[in-house]
């Protein structure tokens, strides 16, 4: 009687693995906690979390291990059946240990980078391997990483051994052709369960998570194979957008009804006003690597990292307040070059082919010639597909340069300047020249050759208090201070250099403890990520000025081109920010992967976010006066419709804004 109700040796084996599996899952949610736990965050409250992760984890394991439930339906591919099967079964395990042990070391590694979950954002790297691969290998001990990584899944596989041969033994006695099938079928009726969703009247969705309305929360319930699969679905770009209904409002927000109207609804030609020069000016404009601004000099920061491009703030029009839209590089490079921040959620508009053919105000500089200098190739993030909108574009890449490279981005970014210096000071005709610089990212060479640069030595903990993570990050924003030295020194020499208009801007900033330097604001809701400098720099042409009111990287072009004694037309989200008739000042940003969309204004950061009911206002300086309840809901409600309109303006204009 006993023997008939016996569980067979696979559905025993099956309960033990689904117990590692779960340990393993768990134990990376407690790493989560452990290393990412926001201080205002109790223990008890991660509850909730906990109890929907599980749920998450249960399906992703039972996802693992159903193969094993299924096919085991037949004898012969039982795990017990023979030496063979067991082999076959352990190297299927191995594989499938790799992989989770591989996407729960991505994720630890995305979450540090920027504070979420690992998604299908991480497939950009594939979009480029060879850059990626140089550049991991560059940056990380990989040997050690590889080797660390095959020694967990080998001890994994040893114990996934060990509980073969004890339930085999254990069963020594139970003659292996002993099939109860209903065992196997409610096994996979159970594991189909934990698919659907454990508990759960309605299909466990990966939207599930936000109704936690915390992002902490939210991404600690999620696990990596969750937010990836699902999130691979947004690389695909919807383009129903509520442009429409949020017309007025953009509208409103770029005073278009001053403006004789163009081609679209959102076209607007500018005229020359009195700032406009008639040197018919060059212009030279750098977008700088990981330009954070609360690790430069121009914050205040006492370690003094940028002390020669902060003199030459000094002498320039400098705008203390400017935001990129969002995280990463070729985003960044997107919204300067477009005036359009890139909202699509996973997949690059630079990689989109429906996306990345716009219209450049840079089309409008008549009679210039068109230049753009890259350190490395232009086809990583398809930079050269962006650049291409640019009409007669004269494009310098690695393998047009006389330096060798000094790692995967090319050669160094000091090396870049003086190249574009030598091409530059051979034109004719006045010009316009992009330079993008890459030094100051992974993995932090400095060339051996600039004997003459200073590397100070910096305690570790003075490094984290104001910014840097590392000896290495400090040193390669130095190095970036001393690239701007080398390059404005060898454009003095030249003659091009008192009739031209140098425009610098960083990409974008980067996450870390600003709180040395400003509000809480800048760490906590990771204002970091994307504050950067903005200097317009001409000496001979243009008075020296500070600008505190905010700005956006979307508002450089339409900046720079009212400094010229041209006519243009600006079909873009960008305004000029040297105009003397009032606007409203306030810059959008957008982290795309846990969804929160913004502005910052001169006094306030709202933020609101778009897969969960929730709202934030607060304030970008200290001691400002106290809002009633009244006069918070009123500023709410008026950033909540500039933010929803800037976002769904700029989804149109993605697809709408051609040349």
């Amino acid at each position: 009687m006993m023997l008939k109700w016996r569980v067979p040796k696979t559905i025993q084996w099956l309960i033990k693995l689904f117990v590692i599996y779960l340990c393993i899952f768990t134990l990376f949610r407690v790493v989560i906690v452990v290393i990412f736990k926001p201080a205002g965050i109790s223990l008890f409250s991660l509850g909730p979390a906990f109890a929907l992760g599980l749920k998450y984890d249960l399906r992703w394991i039972a996802f693992l291990l159903m193969p094993i439930a299924l096919l085991s339906l037949f004898p012969k591919l039982s795990p017990f059946y023979s030496e063979g099967r067991k082999k076959m079964w352990t190297i299927y395990l191995g594989i499938i240990t790799l992989l989770v042990l591989f996407f729960f070391g991505a994720d630890l590694g995305q979450f540090a980078y920027i504070n979420a979950r690992l998604n299908a954002d991480a497939l950009i790297f594939v979009e480029d391997p060879k850059e990626s691969l140089q550049m991991i290998w560059e940056s990380y001990p990989i040997i050690w990483i590889t080797g660390g990584l095959l020694g967990a899944v080998l001890m994994m596989i040893a114990i996934f051994r060990k509980t073969h041969v004890d339930i085999a033994e254990r069963n020594i006695n139970v003659h292996k052709f002993s099939y109860r099938k209903r065992w196997h079928l409610a096994a996979i009726i159970i594991l189909a369960w934990f698919m659907y969703g454990f508990f759960t009247l309605k299909p466990l969705t990966y939207f599930r998570a936000f109704n936690l309305n915390d992002e902490f929360k939210s991404n600690l319930a999620l696990n990596p194979f969750q937010n990836f699969f699902t999130t691979l679905r947004f690389r695909i770009p919807s383009y129903n957008t509520k442009a429409k209904e949020y017309y007025p409002v953009i509208a409103d927000f770029l005073n278009l009804s001053r403006y004789e109207r163009v081609k679209n609804l959102y076209s607007r030609v500018e005229h020359p006003n009195s700032k406009a020069l008639e040197s018919q000016p060059n212009i030279i404009l750098v977008i700088c690597e990981s330009f954070s601004m609360y690790k430069s000099s121009m914050s205040g920061n006492p370690l003094n990292s940028t002390p020669y491009f902060n003199a030459m703030c000094e002498q320039g029009i400098f705008f203390e307040r400017c935001f990129s839209p969002t995280f990463g590089t070729a985003r960044g490079v997107f919204a300067t070059i477009t005036g359009i921040p890139d909202v699509q959620l996973s997949k690059f508009a630079t990689r989109n082919e429906a996306t990345v053919k716009h219209r450049t105000i840079i089309n409008d500089f008549e009679g210039y010639e068109k230049f753009y200098f890259i350190g490395g190739r232009s086809q990583f993030n398809n930079f050269k597909g962006l650049i291409s909108n640019i009409r007669n574009i004269n494009i310098y890449e690695e393998g047009k340069y006389k330096s060798q490279p000094l790692n995967v981005w090319g050669i160094s970014d000091k090396n870049l300047f003086l190249e574009a210096n030598d091409v530059l000071a051979k034109q004719q005709k006045p010009f316009f020249a992009i330079i993008q610089t890459a030094d100051n990212h992974r993995p932090f060479n400095i060339p051996e050759e600039d004997k003459d640069f200073v590397i100070n030595e910096i305690a570790k903990d003075t490094l984290k208090k104001y910014g840097f993570d590392s000896q290495e990050e400090f040193n390669a924003f130095c190095y970036t201070d001393y690239c701007y030295k080398k390059f404005m020194e060898a454009a003095r020499q030249q003659s091009y250099f008192d009739n031209t208009i140098f425009v610098f801007v960083g990409d974008h900033g980067v996450e870390g403890n600003a709180n040395a330097m400003y509000p809480k604001v800048w760490t906590e809701q990771r204002l970091g990520d994307e504050h950067i400098p903005l200097l317009i720099y001409a000496p001979s042409l243009l008075l020296p000025q500070k600008i505190t009111t905010v700005a956006s990287q979307i508002d450089v072009l339409p900046t720079i081109a009212s400094l010229i004694q041209q006519p243009y037309t600006n079909s873009t989200l960008g305004r000029n920010l040297l105009d003397d008739k009032p606007y409203e000042h306030a810059a959008f940003i957008i982290y795309h992967a846990p969804g929160w969309i913004g502005v910052v204004t001169d006094h306030y950061f709202f933020r609101k976010n778009i897969r969960f009911d929730k709202e934030e206002l607060l304030p970008v300086k200290d001691n400002l006066p106290t809002l009633t309840k009244y006069q918070q809901d009123s500023v709410k409600k008026h950033l909540s419709e500039v933010t929803s309109a800037i976002y769904e303006t700029s989804r149109h204009m993605l697809v709408n804004n051609k040349n």
